[in-house]
């Protein structure tokens, strides 16, 4: 009943309730894999030039910055019957399957509004593109914050069993990548969906809108079985006071209040985290949205801008030979995120761990440029007569040996600044909504930043991505060596100030 404190078993922390929460990730990721992999050149397809097709991650990076702080703290209050968790969720669901048929069907619509087949220049197509990529930014907010939460809940402030969840999270996050990627990489797609190939929508629109058939059925598949096998009542109102560190009911405090409220009362440990979360994204966020553009452009010499068809298609294959590289990368994160725990006892922190992911991610971003060069070097000795060969095996598996062990960086940066995020709301008490979307602006400003900036960079420095990749890299050190040698570990310095009321039972109010 509300206004009562809610007894809740400790069974509530079982190993398949954190699965069945996490696993949500699997689809939540499937759709960004496909962002990364194949929305950037799908964008250039539409005739928006590659200097200003970065800026489209802005719209993603605003709607992070603005929907998962309201989120947060709305899901911290929700006093609905159905929960504080499942409400935000089922709603992140309904508008990602808008999303991915406004996606999908961005070309079709568009020639339907009057896009014309003969121009490059998709100007409804756009619209329409931006729209969908606006929704599903805001759906994915929706749905990941309140499954880390979720997850954070369920583990009734067992620091242990929170890392381990976030890990869990990380896993299924690799999943979903292997599956994105592999879909993105999958040129035939299409013929099993035979229906997506249209007038306007060719093989690679055709093979995108397939693969959002695949994504919102993995999302109703997955947020279904969470939604169903776990349990939430209604918040208690004490717990609602407990929250709010014994001051007002966080119901009758504004969102901005008491966002001022949290930044006011964070404590230097939780600074820095922000801090290092901040640079470490400035190093991952580059190779992640470039990173097929990147094997297009700059290991198979194409340009999906360009009238020889040649090149065009040079281009599109290294798309879909970055996408496997995606793919490689998502196994190895996989199994990175299993063995965060164990490594990082071994390594005594898992801070230490988080910077040394770092300091591999710099050293994968600077063989980027390694790797362009010898396959420029290629490239020109090869006779210009609209025939041609893939790059050398050793060129090709270079630049998959980059995105193969970038996977162990992506490992900690998914999983650790959430799990220490986690740990220290529990320890001084607090909504765990409200904190891990505090720590979301330290991942959104960077991508507004690396968004904003690459078009600049890109213009300055003669085109292409490596001087992005290059910026990045030093961001990445920076952040390895903060979170190695000044990031205290907050659980380990601090003891617990509030514990929800407990009994033999141990009592908590946990939704």
């Amino acid at each position: 009943m509300r206004g009562q404190v809610v007894a809740v078993d400790q069974s509530s922390c079982s190993t398949w309730k954190l699965v069945a929460v996490a696993s949500i990730a699997t689809a939540v990721q499937y759709s960004w894999a496909i962002q990364i992999s194949l929305l950037s050149p799908y964008i250039q397809s539409l005739g928006v030039p590659h200097t200003f097709s970065s800026l489209i991650w802005v719209y993603g990076a605003i709607t992070g910055l603005i929907v998962q702080p309201v989120l947060g703290f709305r899901s911290d209050q929700c006093t609905s019957r159905f929960g504080r968790r499942r409400p935000f969720i089922v709603t992140g669901v309904g508008i990602a399957s808008v999303a991915y048929m406004l996606i999908g069907f961005a070309k079709d619509i568009g020639h339907k509004a009057g896009d014309s087949l003969d121009e490059t220049a998709k100007p409804r197509a756009v619209s329409l593109f931006i729209l969908g990529f606006w929704l599903l930014d805001i759906a994915n907010n929706a749905l990941q914050g309140p499954c880390r939460a979720l997850l954070a809940d369920l583990c009734l402030q067992d620091h242990k069993a929170m890392r381990t969840g976030m890990s869990w999270f990380s896993f299924f996050m690799a999943i979903g990548n292997i599956l994105g990627y592999f879909c993105g990489a999958y040129a035939n797609l299409h013929t099993h969906f035979p229906f997506t190939i249209t007038d306007t929508c060719k093989r690679n629109c055709a093979n995108i809108k397939s693969c959002f058939f695949i994504a919102l059925l993995l999302l109703l598949i997955l947020s279904l079985i969470a939604v169903v096998s776990i349990s939430e009542d209604q918040l208690s109102d004490e717990y609602v006071k407990k929250l709010s560190n014994g001051q007002q009911p966080q119901a009758n405090m504004s969102f901005m209040r008491e966002l001022i409220f949290v930044f006011l009362n964070l404590k230097r440990p939780v600074w820095l985290l922000l801090l290092v979360t901040s640079l470490s994204w400035m190093g991952v966020f580059p190779i992640l949205i470039f990173g097929t553009d990147w094997q297009g452009k700059e290991v198979f010499g194409g340009d999906v801008m360009s009238t020889n068809e040649s090149i065009v298609e040079r281009y599109e294959v290294g798309v879909r030979s970055g996408s496997l590289g995606l793919m490689l990368n998502s196994a190895v994160l996989a199994l990175a995120s299993l063995a965060i725990e164990p490594v990082g006892r071994l390594m005594g922190g898992v801070k230490r761990l988080w910077g040394v992911g770092n300091l591999i991610m710099a050293g994968g971003l600077l063989c980027t440029v390694e790797i362009s060069k010898a396959a420029e070097v290629w490239w020109r000795g090869q006779p210009d007569n609209g025939n041609w060969e893939f790059p050398p095996l050793s060129i090709l598996c270079g630049a998959w040996a980059i995105f193969t062990v970038l996977g162990i960086s992506l490992a900690v940066t998914f999983s650790i600044p959430y799990a220490m995020a986690s740990i220290y709301c529990s320890i001084n008490g607090g909504g765990q909504g409200l904190s891990l979307a505090v720590l979301n602006l330290s991942i959104v400003i960077p991508q507004m930043i690396v968004a904003v900036m690459a078009g600049p960079v890109d213009i300055l420095f003669g085109g292409g991505n490596l001087p992005t990749f290059v910026i990045a890299a030093v961001f990445a050190v920076i952040s390895g060596l903060l979170a190695i040698f000044v990031l205290p570990d907050p659980y380990e310095q601090e003891q617990p100030t509030f514990q929800p009321p407990t009994t033999k039972a141990r009592r908590a109010v946990i939704f």
